[in-house]
């Protein structure tokens, strides 16, 4: 088989959400957005960053791959619109890179603005220059394959979190949140509630330690 003849699905396509709601949620750090969910819908802390720059806030573009073989993700180069995150669920293997430097570049001049990988990368030196936010569960120098199947546009799971196609993604080096868009108002009052109460502890600590 070939990328050719690669059985991958293709989802309909679907409708980003404003991207005012991309800006609503930068102004909070992940902590205290999952504070805001109930402290749940956390990727698990398998999902580190590989490079410096991790703060980032975007749409879910969901690609399931099987295990070691990056077919669906070079074709989902084709469907990328600026603000997506990509939120690829590699089955958490780690014996073969999914992305490296190639995918990484393109996915940055397709417009996404992060990648979150639920499995391995490879040239990661080159992905630490290119700026692009990343997110994986471990590095290999050993590439893919490229016969499918996979999967572009579904629901999948990464660090044991479900997203949808246009959920909200914020990272930042703690980790990464995935909000489903259905929550997205009733998130928004909540964290800002909590972030209220957080500059008020620090204001009583400043006071009360200077």
């Amino acid at each position: 088989m070939s990328l050719e003849t690669a059985d991958v699905r293709i989802s309909s396509s679907w409708e980003r959400p404003d991207r005012k709601w991309l800006s609503a949620f930068s102004a909070f750090p992940v902590a205290n957005i999952g504070d805001a969910m109930e402290r749940l819908s956390m990727c698990d802390a398998g999902i580190v960053p590989v490079s410096s720059n991790t703060d980032f806030v975007g749409f879910a573009f969901p690609v399931l791959v099987t295990a070691g073989d990056n077919a669906a993700v070079i074709l989902s180069l084709d469907h990328i619109q600026p603000g997506d995150v990509m939120m690829i669920n590699g089955l958490g293997h780690l014996d073969r890179a999914l992305v490296g430097e190639q995918l990484t570049q393109r996915f940055q001049h397709a417009g996404a603005v992060a990648q979150v990988i639920d499995g391995a990368v490879r040239d990661r030196k080159v992905i630490e220059s290119t700026g692009l936010p990343t997110f994986c569960r471990g590095t290999t120098p050993a590439g893919p394959y490229k016969n499918g199947p996979g999967v572009i546009g579904e629901p999948v799971a990464i660090g044991g979190v479900v997203c949808s196609a246009g959920d909200i993604v914020v990272g930042d080096a703690d980790g990464i949140i995935v909000i489903p868009f259905w929550r997205a108002e009733a998130v928004l009052v909540a964290v800002q509630e909590v972030a209220r109460r957080e500059a008020a502890m620090t204001a009583e600590v400043t006071q009360n330690y200077q």
